[in-house]
Formats: structure tokens, sequence, C-alpha cells
């Protein structure tokens, strides 16, 4: 194997139509990922209540099939925010955080390789001299590139996808999500679980206790991490 087909480039000339292939390969599953979600029964579990249901008759299964379900919904381009929701609703704040931490991890993992495996081939082959510099430099600097767009929040699947087609080396990739994912999934787990716990307990005074301003708190402070990252970026 030569140094281009292990990055992905295009190699040989049959590798641009082997490239082609994929990329239809890769538009046809993006299209039925988003037909998926949008017009078949898998859109009626999205919602706590219904997945609370399926969980239910998973039994000591239960949190395995949930990150099975994050992780195809992450593929399937379900908001993240949605899925994390739903984590926390079921399975409070921490145990929600745990779970929907290792979803969100595969799914970053399934739908990078997607990406890879069916959308590199064709992005090296179509790639112009000033994007193959930027590829170079996403390679050079994958880690911190790839940390600095978590901290900002920018969009998770696409991102997955989007980093799967650069030559960004897959530890810098796993290294930067998960370090730059941590804090957003912590909050929002801690969020929706303790407000969830507070409304199924009926203790509304609980909404000015110590853990619920901390979560308020910690929420409000997430907001500045982003605003920090382009700050350090900048400068």
């Amino acid at each position: 194997m030569t140094s281009n087909q292990i990055h992905g480039d295009p190699g040989p000339p049959g590798g641009k139509y082997r490239g082609k292939s994929k990329i239809l390969a890769l538009i046809a599953f993006l299209l039925l990922a988003f037909a998926s979600v949008r017009y078949t029964p898998l859109s009626e579990y999205l919602n706590a209540h219904a997945l609370h249901g399926l969980l239910d008759r998973a039994g000591f299964w239960a949190p395995l099939v949930f990150i099975l379900f994050y992780t195809a919904g992450v593929c399937l381009f379900v908001p993240g925010t949605v899925l994390t929701g739903i984590g926390a609703a079921i399975f409070g704040p921490y145990r929600g955080f745990f779970y929907v931490y290792l979803g969100a991890m595969a799914g970053s993992v399934v739908s990078f390789y997607i990406a890879r495996t069916l959308g590199r081939d064709f992005a090296a082959s179509v790639a112009g001299e000033r994007l193959k510099r930027y590829d170079r430099a996403i390679e050079q600097n994958g880690f911190a590139t790839v940390l600095y767009l978590r901290l900002i929040y920018f969009p998770f699947t696409p991102m997955n996808f989007g980093m799967g087609i650069t030559r960004v080396r897959f530890f810098d990739y796993f290294l930067g999500t998960a370090i730059g994912i941590f804090t957003g999934t912590f909050v929002l787990t801690f969020l929706v679980g303790s407000l969830k716990e507070i409304w199924v307990s009926g203790n509304w005074t609980g909404l000015m206790s110590p853990k619920i301003l901390l979560a308020l708190l910690l929420f409000a402070i997430s907001f500045l991490i982003p605003k920090l990252a382009k700050r350090i970026r900048g400068e």
C-alpha cells in the first residue's frame, strides 16, 4: 500500500472511478438517513416517554440499547441535544452522562469511518491545490483543529462526516472529540437530569437547591467556552 492510498489519495486512474462510486454510496446513505428519521417509525422513539418503554423491555440491556440507539441517531443526523436530553431524562444526571458520552463517542467514530470509507477517495481526487494545503494543515494540526471545533459547538454530526473526508489522523480526531465534548455533554445531562428528578418528585422547592443552581451556573459558563476558545485561537 502506498503513502497516497493510506491517506485516501486517488492513486491509480481506477481509483477515481472507485471514488465516484463511493461518494454516490455516501450520498445515498445520507439521503436514507434523512428519510429514515423523517418517514419511518424511528421518529416515534425520539422522545423520552417512547424510548423509556423500549428500554424497560430491554431490562438489564437497557444501557447498551440506549448507547446503540444514540450511536445510530448520530449517524442518522438526529440532533445531539435531542439524544442527550432523552438520555438525561431517562437515566438521570450521572448515569445519563456516562451513557450519553459513550453513545456520542461511538457515534462520532462510526460516522467518521463511514465518511472516511466512502468519501475520502473522491474528496482527494477533486481537491484543488488550495484545498490540498488545508488538508495537509489539518493532518499536521488535527488534534488542535478538532478540539477547537468541538469547543465552539460546531454541529456534531456534520463535523464527524466532514472530518472523515479529510486527512486528519484518527487518534487526533478521537482525542480531540473525547476532550472537546466532555464539558458540554456533562453540563446538559446534569441540568436536564436534575430538572427531571425534581419534576418526578414534585418537590418544586428543589428548583432553588444548590444542585440546580450549580447546574444553571455550569450551563451559563458553557456558553463562554466557545468565546474563550475563539479568543485563544485568534491570539
